[in-house]
């Protein structure tokens, strides 16, 4: 279920994916999270995907809370299973704001600066590309069989 947002997804830099999609926009407000959070466990567990329901919500968290605190627009977050590749499940996250993140290294007492860390250690790959009106950072994670 996608909340009526009034924003076109083309409009925050998702391309489109052949397979099974489901997508959402959520406001730039602090709810966001916890809304992404609920929505992305609610598909993996019909999916079936329930193996990585624990990792795929904890980097969306990480991802839509990066967005919330550098970016004011809508912020969107789509999972693709993609046709051919049952393997493999891609995350994204999107937001108005062009600039790319920057992965950083944080102190042992920082409070923030490990999202990305953690996108890069737990997924088979992960990237940013530019939209007509932002960017989307993305991930694939490993499916077990």
């Amino acid at each position: 279920m996608k909340p009526d947002m009034g924003v076109a997804w083309e409009v925050i830099g998702v391309i489109d994916t052949d397979g099974d999609c489901a997508d959402w926009t959520f406001p730039a407000d602090p709810g966001a999270v916890r809304a992404a959070r609920t929505a992305v466990r609610g598909r993996l567990r019909d999916w079936n995907l329930d193996s990585v329901a624990d990792i795929t919500t904890l980097l969306v968290s990480e991802l839509v809370t990066n967005a919330l605190r550098h970016a004011t627009g809508p912020i969107g977050v789509r999972l693709v299973r993609p046709t051919g590749l049952v393997d493999v499940l891609l995350v994204e996250v999107s937001d108005p704001l062009p600039d790319p993140p920057r992965e950083r290294v944080a102190d042992p007492e920082d409070e923030s600066g490990r999202g990305l860390q953690l996108v890069a250690h737990s997924s088979r790959r992960w990237g940013t590309r530019p939209g007509e009106a932002g960017k989307t950072v993305w991930f694939e994670l490993a499916v077990p069989e």
